[in-house]
């Protein structure tokens, strides 16, 4: 007996060392993680010249960085005002308190940020060196979107390679009758509006989204709007939730706990899969019985996937259904976020600048006459439409930063930076930066851009909306196509004004957006 008690004390024992020792290597890593490894980081940083807020443990900057967005978001601004301390309010106060050598931090992870053009270049082009931030640091961001974006190394490159012939010019031109289509349809939908009185006004952000949604699921997928909308609703849903998560500390393992924010997250995710493998599933059993047409992004796809797996000697050279699925909803997201916002800065910035907009409106009637028809080449004749894009993309990009991790140690420009540092690229600062564009750069002046863009940025990395280098945006072309022919097309049939009620508040949920929608008056012209 005393035997057989003895052998129980000694597993009790053992098992109590082991959670001890278990709880003190947990315990150390975390205290390591909040402390000891932000402090030899921040004695680095200062070593190499980069200034920034002295480490508060856990939170870092956080708390300000929440504190200023929600002050800055509760107030608009005025159409003439620096739109960057309002959009990005910390970062604008850290850039002008410690300069372009600064850092911050999210939490206990220090992210610099990146203002100079040859740092941004190398970083760009070195693209197996300067990676993304892996989904795996924030898994929540899975439930979202993943596809290309999310991909490095060969998986880049096989998703790359197969989705290259869904974007080649010949395939955007059989989608320009598609993208004709939704903007006729919009166009009528707005006639309608101002028939009776000749002038209207309007919240135009509704029939935006309307329209770039429409164009993606008609272009991607072959359906129509109302087939995709309730995929739309729940992604717009799930990016709201997404960004939240950005204001807060990563904490591992959070996303398995059962709060609101999670449950619903996972539902969306649950849901859009569920409809986005019904849209694939139709489209595998159509082109097996050979009904399907490959003239949209989905069939292009999926008919260069196919032929990849037929002809390829090793495994993996394919995509599985859930990779499809994933790029997919990449499609539908990068799609509509991207042109809805584009269009309406786009037309608050004519409807401001009358001068501009009647030059773009003319331009438009010379190219086309008095009918616009989906003609590739003519929209690339639209020289001032185009510039003001230009103009419009520098001050407003989309997407208005950029992140990336180093995978070893490496130097940048001099500068050593050691494995796994965050860097961040903001676009948007560097697009204002004055030294970059001259006194007037937080104006708007498209003929910035008459000779070209080389010679507007005398050949510097500093005008980057689509990023740039081997990582650029595949899907720039198309969504500069449907911008183009719907701004044409709304030129022609519309004159536009901003009204007493209109709201200037650009905002940041992922992508850079109109806070209280678009409000203008339009007028038949």
């Amino acid at each position: 007996m005393e035997v057989v008690v003895e052998h129980i004390n000694s597993v009790v024992l053992s098992l109590a060392l082991l959670i001890a020792g278990a709880l003190t290597w947990a315990a150390w890593r975390l205290i390591n993680y909040v402390w000891f490894t932000p402090k030899k980081v921040e004695k680095w940083l200062r070593e190499q010249g980069f200034s920034g807020n002295p480490y508060r443990l856990w939170h870092g900057d956080l708390k300000d960085i929440k504190k200023m967005t929600a002050q800055e978001y509760s107030k608009p601004i005025s159409l003439s005002d620096d739109i960057l301390p309002r959009a990005f309010p910390f970062h604008h106060q850290i850039l002008h308190k410690y300069g372009k050598k600064s850092y911050f931090w999210q939490g206990p992870v220090a992210r610099v940020l990146i203002m100079d053009p040859e740092m941004l270049r190398e970083i760009l082009y070195k693209y197996t060196i300067f990676q993304k931030p892996p989904v795996s640091e924030n898994p929540i961001f899975k439930l979202l979107v993943t596809g290309l974006v999310s991909q490095e190394g060969e998986g880049w490159a096989k998703h790359r390679t197969l989705l290259n012939p869904a974007f080649k010019l010949h395939n955007l031109k059989q989608m320009l009758p598609a993208m004709h289509a939704c903007c006729s349809s919009m166009v009528r939908k707005l006639e309608n509006l101002v028939k009776e009185k000749g002038t209207v006004e309007m919240d135009l952000w509704p029939h935006l989204g309307s329209l770039s949604a429409d164009v993606i699921s008609r272009t991607a997928f072959g359906s129509s709007y109302e087939e995709g909308k309730r995929i739309f609703q729940l992604q717009t849903e799930q990016a709201k939730l997404a960004f939240s998560y950005t204001q807060s500390i990563y904490i591992p393992g959070w996303r398995f706990l059962p709060t609101k924010t999670n449950r619903r997250m996972v539902e969306i995710y649950k849901e859009v899969r569920g409809l986005m493998l019904g849209i694939i599933n139709k489209r595998i059993k159509a082109m097996r019985m050979g009904e399907a047409e490959n003239d949209d992004l989905l069939g292009i796809l999926m008919d260069s996937n196919f032929k990849a797996i037929r002809t390829g000697r090793r495994n993996n050279v394919g995509l599985t259904i859930d990779e499809v699925m994933e790029e997919c909803k990449l499609f539908y997201f990068a799609g509509q976020e991207t042109t809805t916002n584009l269009l309406a800065f786009t037309i608050v910035m004519l409807c401001k600048h009358q001068d501009w907009q009647a030059r773009a409106r003319q331009e438009v009637f010379q190219v086309f006459g008095n009918t616009i028809e989906p003609d590739f080449e003519r929209l690339n004749r639209l020289k001032i439409v185009t510039m003001i894009l230009y103009e419009v993309l520098r001050l407003y990009p989309p997407a208005a930063m950029l992140f990336r991790k180093t995978t070893g140690k490496t130097e940048l420009r001099g500068v050593a930076i050691p494995n796994g540092m965050e860097l961040v690229l903001p676009i948007i600062f560097v697009h204002h930066d004055t030294d970059l564009w001259g006194d007037d750069a937080k104006e708007f002046k498209p003929d910035r851009f008459s000779e070209g863009l080389e010679k507007a940025t005398k050949g510097q990395a500093s005008f980057f909306p689509f990023s740039s280098g081997p990582r650029v945006c595949i899907g720039q072309h198309l969504a500069m196509a449907e911008v183009k022919l719907a701004m044409a097309m709304i030129l022609h049939h519309f004159s536009l004004d901003l009204p007493p009620s209109y709201v200037h508040a650009p905002f940041s949920l992922l992508t850079l957006q109109p806070q209280y929608g678009v409000k203008i008056i339009l007028t038949k012209a």
